[in-house]
């Protein structure tokens, strides 16, 4: 048998996957992404071309949607749609968030989920990739809305999860309140302690230290490490960070620990600039306790300014981690950036920067590091929580950070090495695909057509 060249299998394998999922585009530009970094690695193992290993990896396992009915606290009925992307189990059980958000559709989870398979490949753990979550907003609801919410979509996902089968976590929308209702819903039906089903678990009973952070701490790392390899550090710069959650927040921890200066954040209605450096106690405050806008900081912060719409990204800073949301750095953004000259890009969101945005930053020579490589922190640390309930043990702070650092400094070794092996060093884009697509492809290849 004669096979295609690496090129011709690749564009067939895009309009395969164009045809099949149209009108879907956030999965259609995930998909690409990769796809644009495989010519060299096909050409190097034509086996993967041979056994179809991109044809299976582009089709999830298992895909499910479901309706989640539940009553408000006037006790009406709502009803929301869950989805659950069980992607590839090839490395380990499916593992990734779920995402609580009125932009949430089939899409939205598909490139998600997606994106986990390759992310959690470079993290080691050996957990495969998958992706769930809602079109529900839990902004603005009451406890007791969220908790029967939660209580409905889990007495559907129960049939679907477990420790060695699929693992959920948090993500957009979805904290230690959320997974709290859901794993109590999941105890009640099961009648089972079953720590491991699910991650981002309260501290004291299940959960891991640092697990909070380590999205956000694990893409300074990887920023950090990045930089460092280009003769540069992050001590003594100013960093443009997008967001307010998680991810955002730690971020802005984790570069002020590190000796650099965050001075945005960012919600859906605007964002703050605090040029002394933002106020992590009352960021927190804020966001995280009263749940309230990003403009609220700048009311109680001297010397701070808030921006009602507009781009954060239009504030000069030498380094910027986008941590938000999807696309949310388009090419005008990031013309805006390389002109008030940012010298790394960093995503802690999943994929926030478009590809023409990317193109821009890569052809200026700013340092860029994709999401799929610098925040894999979260899931990775997610696998160490797993670890631990497995083995009924707890972690204490510093063993926890510490191995959440080795674990992001192996991630950008592997993606740096990567890249260099397929012809583009420094590369970061080319290097987290390709490594990661060799390790899931060899797993693959090695189960046979399953």
């Amino acid at each position: 048998m004669t096979l295609p060249t690496p090129e011709a299998h690749l564009a067939a394998v895009a309009e395969v996957v164009a045809r099949r999922s149209a009108g879907e585009p956030e999965f259609l530009q995930a998909v690409q992404e990769v796809l644009e970094s495989l010519e060299p690695v096909l050409a190097e193992h034509p086996a993967f071309i041979e056994a179809g290993i991109l044809e299976r990896l582009v089709e999830p396992e298992r895909q499910l949607i479901f309706r989640v009915p539940w009553t408000d606290d006037q006790n009406r009925v709502q009803v929301n749609r869950g989805f659950r992307v069980q992607f590839n189990s090839a490395l380990g059980p499916y593992k990734g968030g779920l995402r609580f958000h009125p932009t949430v559709n089939l899409s939205v989870i598909k490139f998600l989920g997606f994106e986990q398979i390759f992310k959690n490949a470079l993290t080691s753990q050996r957990i495969g990739g998958g992706k769930g979550g809602s079109d529900f907003d839990p902004t603005g609801k009451s406890d007791a809305e969220v908790m029967r919410f939660c209580q409905s979509f889990m007495t559907e996902l129960v049939h679907h999860i477990g420790e060695h089968t699929d693992i959920p976590a948090g993500d957009i929308g979805v904290g230690a309140r959320e997974i709290g209702y859901l794993f109590g819903q999941y105890r009640r039906i099961t009648q089972r302690y079953e720590a491991g089903v699910l991650t981002g678990k309260g501290v004291g009973w299940g959960g891991a230290e640092v697990r909070t952070e380590a999205t956000g701490y694990g893409a300074v790392f990887f920023a950090d490490e990045m930089l460092q390899r280009a003769g540069q550090g992050i001590e003594g710069r100013s960093a443009v960070v997008s967001g307010s959650g998680n991810v955002a927040t730690y971020a802005i921890e984790k570069i002020g620990q590190l000796g650099g200066r965050a001075i945005t954040a960012s919600d859906s209605a605007g964002y703050i600039v605090d040029e002394a450096g933002i106020d992590l106690d009352l960021l927190k405050q804020v966001k995280g306790v009263e749940r309230a806008r990003i403009s609220e900081y700048a009311a109680r912060r001297p010397g701070a300014r808030y921006v009602a719409g507009g781009s954060v990204w239009d504030v000069p800073g030498e380094l910027a981690f986008p941590c938000a949301t999807q696309n949310e750095l388009d090419a005008d953004a990031a013309r805006s950036l390389v002109k008030n000259g940012v010298r790394a890009v960093t995503e802690g969101a999943n994929m926030p920067t478009t590809p023409e945005a990317v193109e821009i930053f890569q052809e200026a020579g700013v340092l860029f590091a994709p999401g799929k490589a610098a925040n894999a922190g979260g899931v990775a640390t997610s696998a160490l929580e797993m670890s631990q309930n497995a083995a009924r043990s707890r972690w204490d702070r510093d063993k926890s950070e510490s191995r959440l650092h080795g674990i992001m400094r192996d991630v950008h070794e592997a993606t740096y090495q990567a890249s260099e092996r397929y012809g583009r060093p420094g590369d970061y884009v080319v290097g987290a695909n390709s490594a990661a697509f060799v390790t899931v492809a060899q797993a693959v290849l090695e189960q046979g057509v399953i």
